[in-house]
C-alpha cells in the first residue's frame, strides 16, 4: 500500500506519475458522444447534449447535433475549437477528509476544497472529482476519481453503498432512542432506516456507531436532529469496502489494485 500523503499548500510534491488502471478501448468505442464530451470534462451530460444540439461539436471536422452518436475508433472531437477526449488512465484516491473543507472541485469563494488537498502537480492533468458529498463539517472517507460509472454506480440510491458513521451528540444517547432509531422513523423526505446502531465505545454514551445504505442530504443529522439531538461531530469510516485504517486526518492515498477491482466491480 502506497503511504498517504498530506496536503501542503505551499510546497510541491515531488511524486511519480500516479497507479491507476489503463482505460480499456473498448470502454470509449461505442459510447455516447454526450457521455463522451462528459467524460472529457467537458460539461455534465445534460449540458453536453445541449451543446450537441446548438451545434458547438464537430467529429471528425463535421457538425454532428445528435448526443446520441456514437463514438467510433479514430474519431477526433472538437469542441469550442478545442480537440477533447477522455483520459487514458482511471485514477482512484482516498481522501481522509479533515472539518471545514468543501466537498467539490472549485469553489468560487475560494474556500478550501477536497482537490485543493491532493497539492500534486502529477495529478493536475487528470478531470478528478469527488464520489458523492460530505458537508463542510463532516470528516471522514471520501474517493475522488475520473471514473464516471463507478462513480455512478457507487452512489446511485438503486446499488444501496453501505456507509459507516461515527455520530458524536450534545449529550447521551439514550436507550429508548437507541431503539427508535434501531426501528426506524421517518424524515420529512422519507424513511430512516440504519443496518445496525451501537454505541462506538461501551463507556461512551454520546458518541454513537450507524451503518446506512441510503444517502440522502444530511440525513445522518437530521436523524438524531429529529430525536432532539445536535450532532456534534460527524466522521464517516467505512465506505463501500473502503476503510480509514492507517489514513491520518488530512491524508490521502492512491487505492490499491485490489480495492481498484473491488470499486469498478462493486453492484
Amino acid at each position: 500500500m502506497k503511504a498517504p500523503r498530506r496536503f501542503q499548500r505551499s510546497q510541491a510534491r515531488n511524486s511519480t506519475t500516479p497507479p491507476g488502471l489503463d482505460r480499456p478501448k473498448d470502454d470509449i468505442i461505442g459510447m455516447r458522444l454526450n457521455k463522451y464530451l462528459a467524460h472529457s470534462g467537458v460539461a455534465s451530460r445534460r449540458q453536453a447534449a445541449e451543446l450537441i444540439k446548438a451545434g458547438k461539436c464537430q467529429v471528425n471536422g463535421e457538425v454532428q447535433k445528435s448526443p446520441g452518436y456514437q463514438i467510433e475508433e479514430g474519431d477526433v472531437v472538437v469542441v469550442a475549437g478545442k480537440e477533447v477526449s477522455p483520459d487514458e488512465q482511471f485514477v482512484y484516491i482516498l481522501l481522509n477528509k479533515p472539518k471545514n473543507v468543501i466537498t467539490t472541485t472549485s469553489d468560487e469563494m475560494d474556500r478550501t476544497t477536497v482537490m485543493d488537498l491532493l497539492g500534486d502537480p502529477n495529478l493536475d492533468n487528470y478531470r478528478l472529482f469527488p464520489v458523492g458529498r460530505l458537508d463542510k463539517d463532516t470528516t471522514g472517507l471520501l474517493l475522488i476519481t475520473n471514473d464516471g460509472d463507478t462513480a455512478k454506480r457507487l452512489t446511485h440510491p438503486s446499488h444501496e453503498v453501505v456507509k459507516t458513521y461515527h455520530a458524536t451528540l450534545d449529550r447521551d444517547f439514550s436507550e429508548m432512542d437507541l431503539t427508535k432509531m434501531q426501528i426506524g422513523y421517518d424524515l420529512e423526505d422519507g424513511p430512516f432506516a440504519v443496518d445496525w446502531v451501537r454505541f462506538a465505545k461501551e463507556d461512551d454514551r454520546q458518541t454513537v456507531a450507524l451503518q446506512i445504505h441510503i444517502g440522502r442530504n444530511r440525513i445522518v443529522r437530521r436523524a438524531f436532529d429529529e430525536l432532539g439531538y445536535t450532532v456534534q461531530r460527524l466522521d464517516r469510516v467505512y465506505f463501500g469496502g473502503l476503510t480509514k485504517k492507517d489514513l491520518p486526518r488530512g491524508f490521502w492515498r492512491f487505492l490499491s489494485e485490489e480495492e481498484v477491482r473491488m470499486v469498478r466491480h462493486f453492484s
